[in-house]
């Protein structure tokens, strides 16, 4: 029988974000194989937790918005556990650790961000941002030191945690995987009625959704697309308006809004979408272009493609390998904004052919080839 496990991560529902929708996949998932996962998380308004959902007491985190810090504590309900599963190795990250002693039990840790690249948003110059890179890395190589086994969602993301921050422990890189069941190819002409985004084939639609954080590049976008219409007019494509579309909020989206109003092009900006919405927001696109060079896999962009919609990413980091190029799209190279709409044009031009590559790769994604490896991780440990 699978093991009972608990999870513990600093950010779950009602935020918004591919941790968050991962762990509560993977909760869903496992407690259909007939075993429990209890999650432990900060205590946030707005949220009604069940039975195997433990929220904690938690303080604004007053430099970040949006998130909480939770008291590193063991909820007494969290008990009989065979496996602790950390997604943090900050605040409630120290009480898997704490359980896992307590309890002489396996601890496996997840590595989903790279928080040295948060490092900006806490320090005010460039100097100090070096330095709270190198404390962060520290103390991560000191916590995931401490697991029995650290997962990774990329190869690339494995070699930045061997690599750089240095980790002892063995580590696995399995996907954080895709409901392929959810995520696929729908109609998609209510959503464009909804946004008032035309219907389809009167006009081409690249988009992104996700955080709008200053890390995820998105200038980039907004530059690549400026004058778009006028180069594809040059390839001979009929279409007639080109219309960049985001989902999504966060701190950089005033900052995208005022771009968006000095360039040539026609820019929406949706706000957080329904996870309802989302398979109808990618089937609407023709292209999802991705900048952002921190991602350690890039969920939104698997998502997309399990839409059957190419997707165009940087070059950089778990891009490099989520974004298969001239199957399920093209890579840019990063900072280089001409490359960017190179290739926006090309995924364009080889829309149909993407298209299929897409969708022939949707098995090796699905979150039931995930929930089995980790049941096999789980057993093993």
């Amino acid at each position: 029988m699978a093991p009972q496990v608990a999870a513990f991560t600093d950010t779950y529902l009602p935020t918004v974000n591919g941790v968050t929708y991962t762990i509560q996949s993977w909760r869903d998932r496992w407690q259909q194989l007939g075993r429990r996962m209890d999650v432990v998380f900060p205590k946030t308004r707005g949220y009604e937790a069940t039975a195997t959902e433990h929220p904690i007491r938690s303080v604004p985190f007053p430099l970040y918005d949006g998130y909480r810090l939770g008291v590193p504590r063991i909820p007494s309900g969290v008990t009989d556990v065979d496996v602790v599963h950390a997604h943090t190795p900050f605040a409630v990250g120290l009480a898997a650790l704490r359980l896992k002693r307590r309890a002489n039990v396996p601890l496996v840790a997840s590595y989903h961000t790279p928080s040295g690249e948060y490092a900006p948003y806490l320090a005010p110059s460039r100097h100090l941002t070096g330095s709270l890179r190198s404390i962060t890395e520290a103390y991560e190589r000191w916590f995931y030191d401490r697991a029995d086994l650290v997962l990774t969602p990329s190869v690339t993301t494995r070699q930045h945690v061997l690599d750089v921050i240095g980790v002892s422990t063995p580590v696995r890189a399995v996907s954080n995987g895709v409901d392929v069941d959810f995520f696929r190819p729908v109609d998609a002409s209510g959503f464009r009625r909804r946004y008032d985004l035309g219907l389809e084939g009167d006009r081409t639609l690249v988009g992104y959704t996700g955080r709008h954080g200053y890390e995820k590049e998105l200038p980039d976008l907004l530059a690549a697309v400026d004058g778009l219409e006028d180069e594809l007019e040059g390839t001979g494509e009929t279409t007639e308006t080109v219309t960049v579309v985001f989902g999504g909020d966060g701190p950089a989206r005033a900052d995208l809004e005022e771009q968006a109003r000095t360039i040539d092009a026609d820019v929406r900006f949706l706000g957080f979408l329904d996870r309802e919405e989302l398979p109808a927001f990618y089937s609407a696109l023709d292209v999802f272009a991705f900048p952002s060079p921190v991602e350690t896999q890039g969920l939104v962009a698997l998502e997309a493609n399990a839409c059957g919609t190419p997707v165009v990413g940087v070059d950089r980091g778990a891009l490099s390998e989520t974004v298969v190029d001239d199957v399920t799209g093209y890579h840019y190279r990063e900072g280089d904004v001409a490359d960017f709409r190179r290739s926006i044009v090309a995924a364009l031009d080889e829309q149909r052919r993407l298209e299929a590559g897409c969708l022939e790769r949707r098995s090796e994604v699905d979150i039931a080839t995930v929930i089995e490896q980790l049941r096999e991780i789980y057993e093993g440990l």
